[in-house]
């Protein structure tokens, strides 16, 4: 299972690596995502994986 933040979706994302001399190889591109427990929708409390910036704008509440 890939990782994915709980609030905004975000995932691992691919692209390129450009080299001085304009050589490209792959490289990924990984959100900063933490392992919280959080207070649901419904009041349950559940550790999920959600992103710094979900956290910092305070789009979850904090178990």
């Amino acid at each position: 299972m890939a990782r994915e933040c709980y609030v905004t979706k975000k995932r691992t994302r691919s692209g390129n690596n450009v080299s001085f001399s304009k050589n490209r190889t792959k490289r990924t591109f990984k959100p900063n995502l933490q392992k919280v427990k959080i207070i649901d929708d419904d009041g349950t409390v559940k550790k999920v994986y959600v992103s710094t910036r979900a956290l910092k704008s305070g789009l979850v509440k904090r178990a």
